[in-house]
């Protein structure tokens, strides 16, 4: 090995499927979502995955003593020196587990905010990575002496005399937390200086989003040409990119590229990067990217919804889905999901990485943004008053004349909805 290259911790993924846990995912995709979280890590070496059939969570170690024993010989003969739990453990059970194992244990927080941290380039994400890891960190202050009323002496300055070693951990985290809280306050505040300088700048915000690793740095790149990172990897993105563009279609917009989506994200980090997703509450138009390749897309773009709402996104804020990665589906699949976009409003087939489908998706971002409407007349009959229905439905009339013959309507509409009425 070269000197210069970091020697990669080998690690074994196990995905608890716990039979009384209401919420519970299928495991295989579950599994194969960790291991691919663990994967985003650069300084693992993920050796495998296991799918570990659990009745019921133990207090004291997560697993039975039977399993535990098996554990012990995996770690043994595969050399492990990292176990990744995907799923929350205790501060009892991780310390518990990693006595019985004699090796070292995270948990599916804990790697996630190794991932963040990793990720994290300006100061911002820098700073919320930090709170993000304190607040985790103060729910762990687990001693490994058993004698918890272990006393810090002292002058009484910070505390008083007879505080524990504990309480004085808790007190200093508490404290740093506080001063990252103002160093973020003033950040932030430099950010909203940002969006009022881009508010005079008559330029629309496109934002994307979408779940982790479904190619939203891939269509952005595609979009503006930057060389914002994306690899095929979880959290490739973890800051938000954005770039004054000039669309194909000769529309300039503001893109932001924020970061992946996952299910169970830890209410830690949720708190702590609310501000990362604020240029999301800015834009005119949310772009919901979304891998239909995954046998979990429902899934995931219903974990990006609920997402989405919980950070208050205005419901009249317009969104454009985009079924990503059609280049990996096979004829039958892509001939389903073909037939089924076409009965959904605002949703586009494309493949970020073939270019196939681009045309269709600017057109629906223009027409999202009012840019895209066309004027025209229409003409019906007296008869077909199904049509003239359609028209006030949709909204599109500027203006009706009565005719001879029946009605002549001005009408701004979408290409899509030209498109609908030609077939009505």
């Amino acid at each position: 090995m070269n000197s210069n290259e970091t020697k990669l911790t080998r690690s074994w993924v196990l995905h608890p499927d716990i039979k009384s846990d209401p919420e519970r995912r299928a495991a295989g995709p579950a599994l194969e979502e960790a291991v691919a979280l663990a994967a985003a890590l650069p300084t693992l070496e993920v050796v495998g995955g296991t799918v570990v059939p659990l009745p019921k969570p133990q207090p004291d170690k997560l697993f039975g003593k039977g399993k535990i024993e098996e554990l012990g010989e995996l770690v043994h003969d595969e050399d492990i020196e990292l176990l990744l739990v995907d799923g929350p453990l205790t501060p009892v059970q991780q310390r518990n587990l990693e006595r019985a194992l004699k090796v070292k244990i995270l948990d599916r927080t804990g790697l996630i905010l190794e991932i963040f941290s990793d990720r994290a380039a300006t100061r911002e994400g820098v700073l919320q990575v930090e709170m993000a890891a304190l607040s985790y960190q103060r729910t762990r202050l687990v001693r490994a002496w058993t004698h918890l009323e272990r006393q810090r002496g002292g002058l009484g300055f910070v505390g008083g005399p007879g505080e524990t070693q504990i309480e004085a951990d808790r007190r200093a985290i508490d404290d740093q937390l506080v001063r990252l809280r103002r160093q973020l306050e003033r950040v932030v505040k430099t950010r909203a200086l940002h969006r009022a300088a881009r508010a005079k700048v008559p330029y629309p915000i496109v934002a994307l989003v979408g779940y982790t690793n479904a190619g939203k740095s891939t269509l952005f790149n595609r979009l503006t040409g930057a060389e914002v990172m994306a690899k095929d990897m979880l959290f490739a993105t973890l800051d938000p990119t954005m770039r004054a563009v000039k669309l194909e279609n000769g529309l300039d917009v503001i893109l932001s590229d924020t970061v992946g989506f996952i299910s169970d994200l830890p209410t830690e980090l949720v708190a702590a990067f609310r501000a990362t997703l604020e240029e999301v509450l800015e834009a005119h138009v949310v772009v919901h990217v979304r891998d239909v390749a995954s046998e979990e897309t429902d899934a995931q773009a219903e974990n990006v919804e609920s997402i989405l709402t919980s950070l208050g996104l205005p419901e009249t804020t317009p969104r454009i889905e985009v079924w990503n990665k059609i280049d990996m589906l096979n004829t039958e699949e892509r001939a389903a999901r073909t037939m089924r976009a076409e009965r959904l409003d605002e949703v586009v087939l494309l493949s970020a990485v073939t270019g196939e489908g681009m045309d269709d998706f600017l057109a629906t971002v223009g027409d999202a943004l009012d840019e895209g409407k066309e004027k025209t007349h229409v003409s019906l009959g007296f008869n077909e008053g199904r049509k003239r229905a359609w028209l006030f439905d949709q909204g599109v009339i500027e203006e009706e004349r009565q005719t001879d013959t029946g009605f002549t309507f001005a009408v701004r509409w979408t290409r899509k909805q030209a498109g609908l009425f030609a077939r009505l």
